[in-house]
């Protein structure tokens, strides 16, 4: 054993024995010697630390599972969790266990939620060290002298090399990410991909928070300088923007993935970014570029010249889904607390493949109930396995696959603090524009900027506005440094015949993918409904 820890709390003491070697709560610059001298990466420029996953480059979201028992019975969104047998947990855990005997063991006792009523203490275990320096970057470093004394309630172990058998274990392949609220563990078995340890916690507290009153959110966050009251958060799935439109140089950066929303106000649940590098540039975002040559940030799936070391920020050869994870301290105007106020502002990003929705809508409160529990948005390529091009999907509350309870649950907290915040709420479209996927174009990130910052600082409101009519929210018809041809997407198109029918299609779906939350709603909501 070496490392710091509560004596009182080793691994022994959670059951876990054998292990040839245990390297507890090490430290970056440990870390990154013993992931580059054990050849799980290598040193890149700035003392990066560049990874490959293999062949999981993204999340594996059918092979994710919860236990089902008595204590989740009821709880549980089953139709979005698959689930797994007490029995089965049993044996994928005793052999997993058996696993580990005579390995190496790296372990990080780590924290998630900067308000300290709501967060949860984690432990740790994995068998790649550069994943225990992932992990010390995404979630929440206590203080050196609290690891004496820290007992860790939930205990996450990953495990790249075990492979579980599907008859045995209960799952569908042999990749695992399995989720047992009682026993308060959580077992991912062989992917190397680093996104399922984060992912995990994520799901950790998106089923402990609603219960104490506190919405969990897929979201980025900021808040002005000097103002933490003027908070803002962004919803939205990978690759819509949240984690580029969050990191504001005029704003102080709160966090870019994963909120909570108290009565108290808003905080980060993480101490770290999971930015994706593809076509990351130092003009566009110099601050996230700035992280990828910084010391032990770990860059994953990246292609970079072997005899420079320079990184290639355009080849996606590996996946699309190429990333660097970051301690929240690499951006400078990254708040020190994790701390906002109560958000004044509600943004839900949706990546719109069809080029039919506006730059930016101003939403009534039934309205952003209605687009938060539909979840709009198009994958994009290599954030799920299997994703190789802009994919329309509707994902309820902008993240089902970390959703663990029923989506009404997350609505109905959200429709309570907007309606005592009076936040103000805004659909913004970062994806086509001009036509669909493959004849349009993206977004300008200019425009959506510029559009952001007039939502944020109250300008916009101030707008005149037109009533779309195919969704019914309101459109601004002018914006000063934006081109007004942009604001109306149908003036974009070439051909607005086919402008329409792309909307006739985007309509029916949304109002078929809807069907399944109508009699869970209120009638504000049901009126809001398109279609």
């Amino acid at each position: 054993m070496n490392g710091r820890v509560n004596p009182k709390r080793t691994l022994e003491h959670q059951g876990i024995k054998g292990a040839a070697a245990v390297h507890y709560n090490y430290l970056e610059p440990a870390l990154v010697e013993a992931a580059v001298s054990r050849g799980e990466g290598h040193l890149g420029k700035g003392g990066a630390v560049l990874c490959n996953t293999g062949k999981f480059t993204g999340r594996s979201p059918k092979d994710k599972f919860v236990v089902r028992s008595a204590a989740t019975e009821d709880s549980i969104w089953w139709e979005n969790n698959a689930p797994m047998t007490p029995e089965a947990w049993a044996l994928l855990k005793a052999d997993m266990l058996a696993h580990i005997e005579g390995r190496e063991l790296f372990v990080q006792d780590l924290y998630a939620g900067a308000d300290a009523a709501h967060r949860v203490d984690v432990r740790m275990v994995t068998e790649l060290a550069w994943h225990n320096l992932f992990i010390r970057h995404l979630l929440r470093r206590p203080e050196r002298a609290e690891l004496d004394a820290f007992e860790p309630e939930w205990s996450i172990i990953n495990l790249p090399s075990f492979k579980a058998d599907p008859a045995r274990h209960g799952c569908r392949s042999d990749t695992v990410i399995a989720l047992n609220f009682e026993e308060k563990t959580v077992l991912i078995a062989n992917t190397a991909y680093a996104g399922e340890n984060k992912k995990s916690v994520f799901t950790i507290l998106n089923y402990l928070l609603p219960a104490k009153g506190v919405m969990a959110m897929h979201c980025s966050a900021n808040h002005a300088i000097g103002n933490p009251d003027d908070t803002a958060i962004f919803f939205g799935l990978s690759g819509t923007g949240k984690t580029t439109l969050s990191a504001d140089p005029s704003r102080i950066l709160i966090g870019d993935d994963e909120h909570g929303w108290s009565d108290e106000g808003t905080f980060n649940f993480e101490g770290g970014c999971y930015a994706k590098t593809i076509n990351l540039s130092a003009e566009a975002e110099p601050e996230i570029y700035a992280t990828t040559h910084r010391f032990a940030t770990v860059i994953e799936n990246m292609v970079w010249d072997k005899d420079t070391f320079e990184l290639d920020y355009e080849d996606n050869s590996l996946t699309d889904n190429m990333r660097c994870a970051y301690p929240l301290d690499y951006i400078s105007n990254a708040s020190a607390t994790g701390l906002g106020g109560q958000p004044k502002n509600v943004v839900m990003l949706t990546c719109d493949a069809f080029g039919v929705l506006p730059p930016i809508a101003r939403l009534t409160p039934a309205q952003a109930m209605y687009h938060f529990l539909s979840g709009f948005t198009s994958k994009t390529p290599g954030t799920e396995r299997g994703v190789t091009e802009p994919t329309p999907t509707f994902s309820t509350c902008f993240g089902a696959p970390f959703m663990p309870r029923r989506p009404e649950v997350y609505g109905k907290l959200l429709q309570k603090k907007i309606a005592e915040t009076g936040a103000e709420c805004w659909l913004v479209n970062t994806g086509w524009t001009g036509g669909k996927h493959g004849t349009g174009k993206r977004m300008p990130i200019k425009a959506t900027r510029a559009l952001l910052t007039a939502a944020l600082d109250g300008s916009l409101s101030k707008a005149k506005f037109r009533k779309d009519p195919n969704f019914g929210f309101e459109v601004p018809v002018e914006v000063a440094g934006v081109d007004a041809t942009l604001l109306n997407p149908r003036e974009t198109w070439a051909d607005q015949a086919a402008y329409d029918a792309q909307a006739r299609i985007l309509v029916d779906m949304f109002s078929k993918n809807f069907a399944q939350y109508v009699e869970h709603i209120d009638e504000d909501v049901k009126a809001a409904a398109i279609g």
